[in-house]
């Protein structure tokens, strides 16, 4: 059922789906063509922009390749670069980079959805609104506008024929997904049908300008009390699924470098305040804005940290939060072993994991990052070969803790560029020494103790009546015991074929011995049907051994 689910998802977006292909085709990301190794063919792969493709690294390729394809394999690549632990940390790196310009709709497609989902058109509700965009990126367009009681403000406005698009993509991605988990073993360990469930939601909430604004409302409620920090306020009589009002920021933009140095402040101070917002979300809130890239922070008249676009955000629950503290605790101990338990209780360990050769590189990294001064310490670095480690053992961490590493990734990154001598380390030890010294405070103590005895309490009265319901069906004679045996089939199915093939030639063998009849030219025919359908059937036994690449090979 699901093999014919998701050829029915990818038969009816065949046209998508060809476009796909070509551009993968194009990018020497599909199999088929990277096996093209002729100049001429190479020398005619060229970018939009006209680069050879051949020149061009794997990761550079595949981030090129997303953006051409259009808005939602940008964002699947954004998701992506929050997985370092699944892509690895270039990767990660490169797809961070991804950039969502695309054309701006026609000013009376943008009038048309404005009065579709607020009742009425743009020169009722503002007192003026521009008709030109300020930007246009994949998925919406921002607009200038004022309203009536004078306050300036922009209008963000979903782009019109996004939502069949993302649905087409989606269908073919999810289709591409499950058969990729079900046909392709090297794939398997990175979850493709779980990672794009994951971009689904993520995606989802995207499309829906009320959760932005929800998230707007709650970090601006969270940072009420400091003028430092400032998050725009919406309008929410002028909002909807697809329309988000809220105040124009008039400041410089953190990726406006030339423009930073001309306003006076000190950049160094404006990025310890931005590091410090970050990190009280992180650790004092639990709920952060999970996009810190220069263009999403603005330096606002007096220094203020201006905060754009909190589509994408982080969230941090208790038992995500605990283990996040034992991270940092191991961590700070230059405890190996403890970091070891961590990852490994942390993340999906394959059953085969060599464990003592991850601590032994888990050592080596303590030995390299940690134990010296935190103002020496590159947490980028760090962190970077830390997943570096977990995805070479093939170690698949929960989304939301990915999600968190990445973030500080690219905070320090983005501080870096504001003031190069910033350490994010040495800013976060006093939020660190905070939540150590929260995590063991009576109240988080005797809160750990409630819910350890609520799950003993959920335990000891589920115990008895398991334990009977065991017994009457031992009793009963209805007690099974279901073994997976994975992989087996098809060492079955070379275990018959070998045995079918030695049968042959034996019998072959008897036949042409015996001259049995009939004979041609002196050879006995059934004989020689015996031999050459026992060739045949060692050559497509040898060559499934020889395509496992190993004889032993359970896949």
């Amino acid at each position: 059922m699901l093999k014919l689910e998701a050829l029915s998802r990818l038969e009816r977006n065949a046209r998508r789906m060809g476009e796909i292909v070509g551009v993968l085709a194009k990018y020497g990301l599909a199999d088929w063509l990277s096996a093209l190794k002729f100049d001429w063919v190479q020398e005619r792969l060229r970018t939009t922009d006209g680069q050879a493709i051949k020149e061009l690294r794997i990761e550079e390729r595949l981030r090129r390749a997303l953006t051409e394809l259009g808005a939602t394999f940008i964002k699947l690549g954004q998701v992506l670069s929050t997985r370092p632990d699944l892509v690895g940390p270039e990767m990660a790196t490169e797809l961070s980079e991804l950039q969502s310009n695309a054309a701006a709709d026609a000013a009376t497609q943008v009038r048309a959805l404005i009065q579709a989902e607020l009742g009425r058109p743009p020169e009722y509700l503002f007192a003026s609104f521009d008709d030109t965009p300020l930007a246009s990126a994949s998925i919406a367009q921002v607009h200038r506008a004022t309203l009536h009681d004078g306050r300036a403000v922009v209008v963000k406005v979903q782009h019109a024929d996004i939502e069949p698009r993302v649905a087409a993509d989606l269908a073919i991605l999810e289709g591409l997904a499950e058969f990729a988990e079900k046909h392709a073993p090297i794939l398997r360990p990175y979850q493709p049908v779980a990672v794009t469930r994951q971009f689904h939601r993520t995606l989802l909430r995207e499309l829906d300008f009320r959760r932005e604004r929800q998230n707007l409302e709650d970090f601006a409620r969270n940072f009420a009390g400091d003028a430092t920090v400032r998050f725009p306020t919406t309008y929410r009589d002028y909002c909807s699924k697809r329309v988000l009002t809220m105040d124009f920021l008039d400041g410089v933009s953190g990726s406006e470098p030339a423009k930073l140095s001309q306003t006076g402040v000190n950049l160094g101070e404006f990025a310890r305040r931005g590091a410090n917002l970050y990190l009280n979300m992180i650790f004092r809130d639990g709920f952060y804005h999970a996009d810190p890239h220069p263009g999403n922070l603005m330096v606002l008249p007096g220094g203020v940290v201006g905060v754009l676009d909190c589509g994408m955000t982080g969230r941090i629950d208790e038992p995500l939060r605990d283990e996040f503290e034992s991270l940092l605790l191991s961590a700070m101990a230059s405890d190996a072993g403890g970091l070891a338990d961590v990852v490994l209780r942390l993340g999906a360990c394959p059953a085969d994991c060599p464990r003592d050769r991850l601590r032994a590189d888990l050592n080596d990294f303590v030995a390299d990052h940690l134990g010296h001064s935190l103002r020496d310490l590159d947490l980028s670095a760090a962190l970077n070969q830390l997943v570096g480690i977990i995805q070479r053992y093939h170690i698949v961490l929960p989304a939301r803790l990915s999600l968190l590493l990445k973030t500080l990734v690219e905070l320090e990154g983005t501080a870096r560029l504001f003031a190069p001598a910033f350490s994010l380390a040495e800013v976060s030890e006093s939020h660190c020494l905070q939540a150590m010294r929260r995590r063991y405070s009576p109240k988080q103590l005797f809160s750990r103790m409630q819910r350890s005895l609520r799950n003993w309490e959920r335990f000891v009265g589920m115990l008895p009546r398991d334990l009977a319901e065991l017994l009457d069906r031992m009793r009963a004679g209805t007690f099974v015991v279901r073994l997976d045996h994975r992989h087996l089939d098809p060492i079955i199915n070379r275990l018959v074929l070998g045995v079918i093939v030695a049968a042959l030639i034996i019998g072959a063998s008897a036949l042409w011995s015996r001259d049995a009849r009939p004979v041609i030219a002196g050879v006995p025919v059934l004989g020689a049907l015996g031999f050459g359908l026992a060739t045949y059937l060692g050559y497509r036994l040898s060559r499934a051994i020889k395509k496992s690449g190993d004889v032993d090979s359970k896949d």
